[in-house]
């Protein structure tokens, strides 16, 4: 075992292990599904740490990626052959009323409905800026999409949920 793989790892699941499970939680919904993802992101972590060129500061971006990967791959596993991610956020917003607490607060409940119904880029975009607070520049080494895309894609997700709460208001 490599002593850099296993720091690496160490480093991952101390520093982000928490807020890449909640990272997969909001893109899969189901907690048994999140921790499946999470798992299989710590082994992606381990078995390719020794393709991490970066340093501390580009270990969080490295994990977020993989992270992501991991779970777009748990979703596309849903999905039909040739049918895109993007079928599946329906089922994701149903999955979200089924995943509350029966005391869950209604709002917040509809809010993470609204936030289903997003593409999957807009929703990836949302997620990271949003929940997570990352810049630009730290979603676009996640995504490899150019931060003008990202900022679209968040600026048309917040108008999306803004629609979806105000079509859906209690």
């Amino acid at each position: 075992m490599s002593v850099r793989a296993s720091d690496i790892l160490q480093q991952a699941t101390d520093r982000f292990g928490q807020r890449l499970y909640w990272h997969i939680r909001r893109l899969v919904v189901s907690h048994d599904d999140a921790e499946d993802a999470l798992q299989e992101t710590f082994i992606k972590i381990f078995t390719k740490a020794s393709s991490f060129k970066g340093d501390d500061d580009k270990l969080e971006a490295w994990c977020y990626k993989i992270a992501t990967n991991e779970a777009l791959q748990l979703l596309r596993r849903r999905t039909h052959l040739f049918q895109s991610l993007d079928t599946l956020s329906g089922e994701l917003a149903d999955l979200v009323v089924t995943e509350s607490a029966p005391d869950a607060d209604r709002s917040a409940v509809l809010f993470q409905q609204a936030v289903m119904q997003l593409g999957t880029q807009q929703r990836i975009a949302f997620n990271l800026r949003y929940y997570d607070e990352l810049s630009y520049g730290q979603i676009a080494a996640i995504t490899g999409k150019s931060e003008n895309a990202l900022r679209a894609n968040y600026h048309y997700a917040v108008e999306k949920i803004k629609a979806y709460l105000k079509e859906n208001a209690i």
